[in-house]
């Protein structure tokens, strides 16, 4: 599961490194805070890693700031996510490649896995981090990518990282398992996840959810009345429970569902906040990927019904990273 590299879907090219050395890290920009976990535990004191976007930050609307572009265009490498979740930076960043090397890491997943943009036509689904497996694919590509970028200068560079990269894995496909486990507790009849956006289709696929955002996949496209009245009679048509906030996303399309739903006479609780766009704080276990996937698997699973521990897998969540 763990895969390789592809192209990005703007054709950018990986460029050439501008240095790379064992003495002195390689200076990485990572677009989102998933990919510079992934790159911080592959390449470890090895590479010094930038994250543009922090907790709490929509990635589908973000446009890069000044020292954005200074970081950018100093950097070794700069990894992104791709399939359009950077929405704003792709000019930008099909520009830069041409002068430093610019990786879409979540791209190397096969065309064949990925699931169709209703937003945009050609596009697809971007929020491949949501299902640990499919992520593995793009840690890959984090692999990949430093490597090349210590090009050889280093002899036992590969084996380093491949090493890293195998023990970052097996965390990953862990926490892949002990999703799956609680998920599936769920009564079938309960398996309805209402979020903020469609961010977790690829959760849908994998679980066996039904899968509804209230706006689309990008956050740039906004939910009128009639979507949110058409949400609010379904949840009391079906009874369903509880819904998500996001943590990247404004509550109030969520809260709007909860008093609708109310004004009919159904009581519908607010599930918890996910992570979907962006991890949690810096410092905090839910500041890592696999804090990130614990706490939306336990909080997802405890809310609609299901069974898992109250602290996660771990007995991490809400504790210190």
């Amino acid at each position: 599961m763990l895969g390789g590299l592809t192209a990005g879907a703007a054709g950018l090219a990986l460029g050439l490194p501008r240095r790379a050395s064992a003495a002195a890290p390689l200076n990485v920009v990572a677009t989102t805070a998933m990919i510079a976990d992934a790159a911080r535990a592959i390449g470890g004191e090895l590479v010094d890693v930038t994250t543009l976007m922090g907790p709490g930050v929509d990635p589908h609307a973000y446009r890069q700031t000044r020292s954005d572009v200074a970081a950018m265009a100093s950097a070794d490498l700069v990894l992104w996510n791709g399939l359009y979740l950077e929405a704003q930076l792709e000019d930008f960043l099909a520009s830069l490649s041409e002068r430093v090397p610019v990786v879409a890491v979540a791209e190397a997943l096969p065309v064949d896995q990925r699931i169709g943009h209703d937003d945009y036509a050609d596009r697809f689904d971007p929020h491949l981090w949501i299902v640990p497996e499919l992520w593995a694919t793009a840690v890959g590509a984090v692999r990949e990518a430093l490597t090349r970028g210590f090009d050889g200068s280093f002899p036992t560079m590969a084996e380093v990282l491949g090493e890293a990269h195998f023990a970052y894995g097996q965390e990953i496909e862990a926490m892949g398992a002990y999703a799956a486990q609680v998920l599936a507790t769920v009564p079938e009849e309960a398996r309805v996840l209402i979020t903020a956006h469609d961010a977790f289709n690829y959760f849908g696929r994998a679980y066996g959810y039904e899968v509804v955002g209230i706006q689309g996949i990008s956050t740039e496209s906004e939910a009128g009345l009639k979507r949110i009245d058409d949400l609010v009679a379904m949840l009391v048509e079906r009874g369903v429970g509880a819904v998500f906030a996001e943590s990247s996303v404004s509550e109030r399309n969520v809260q709007a569902l909860i008093e609708g739903a109310a004004a009919q006479g159904h009581e519908v609780r607010l599930g918890g906040a996910l992570f979907s766009d962006a991890m949690g704080e810096p410092g905090s276990y839910e500041g890592t990927y696999i804090g990130m996937i614990d706490h939306n698997a336990t909080t997802i699973a405890r809310a609609l019904g299901g069974e898992a521990p109250a602290r996660g897998m771990h007995g991490r969540l809400g504790g210190e990273g």
